[in-house]
């Protein structure tokens, strides 16, 4: 009786190739994650980008105010906690960052020292193994908050009528005159912090 010597070679073969399709399958799978999470990142990074941009925005126009209103410290504590008179919108800020990262703004919401943006990428995830993705947009919201750094206290009746409060912002203390140039003032930074909610 001969004896067979190729028999199990042929039977080999279709399993290698199920085995290769199956991680060449994988493969791209992977590949099509990588493209949504880095779309996905784009977005976030947009959306950060933007409501800081607004937040900062905000910041500036309140500093300006406190200078504007220097000598009238009645006023301080509510430019502090974001009231002011002549304030404009700062959602502008956010549509102007967002386009730079290459996204459009959705909605932005303002309040007095806090700004929530939503956006979309411009781009689609593209091309991938996963059906019904080539023109899915990735979207992301963030929160930028204004905290007020600074407080101050009204000085003794008998100070005199140009002596104005002392102002403490996280541990610097300016003593204020009615004559000082606005170099000599704190700047924006020093009153307000600017960050992402957490």
């Amino acid at each position: 009786m001969r004896r067979r010597t190729y028999g199990d070679a042929g039977q080999a073969f279709p399993i290698y190739i199920t085995v290769v399709g199956g991680l060449l399958f994988l493969a791209f799978a992977y590949f099509a994650v990588g493209q949504a999470a880095a779309n996905r990142n784009g977005a976030q990074t947009a959306a950060d980008a933007a409501a800081l941009a607004a937040a900062q925005d905000r910041r500036e126009a309140l500093a300006g105010a406190w200078v504007q209103n220097l000598l009238d410290p009645n006023k301080w504590q509510d430019i502090f906690e974001g009231n002011a008179e002549g304030i404009d919108q700062s959602c502008w800020r956010a549509h102007s960052l967002a386009e730079k990262n290459d996204a459009r703004v959705i909605d932005c919401t303002e309040g007095l020292l806090r700004f929530t943006v939503e956006v979309e990428t411009n781009k689609p995830v593209g091309d991938s193994i996963v059906p019904g993705t080539e023109e899915r947009k990735s979207n992301a919201s963030a929160t930028a908050v204004i905290d007020a750094r600074c407080a101050f206290k009204f000085p003794a009746a008998d100070a005199g009528e140009k002596v104005l409060p002392r102002l403490s912002c996280n541990g610097v203390h300016w003593d204020l005159k009615p004559d000082d140039p606005p170099e000599a003032l704190p700047k924006p930074e020093d009153l307000f912090d600017v960050h992402l909610a957490d």
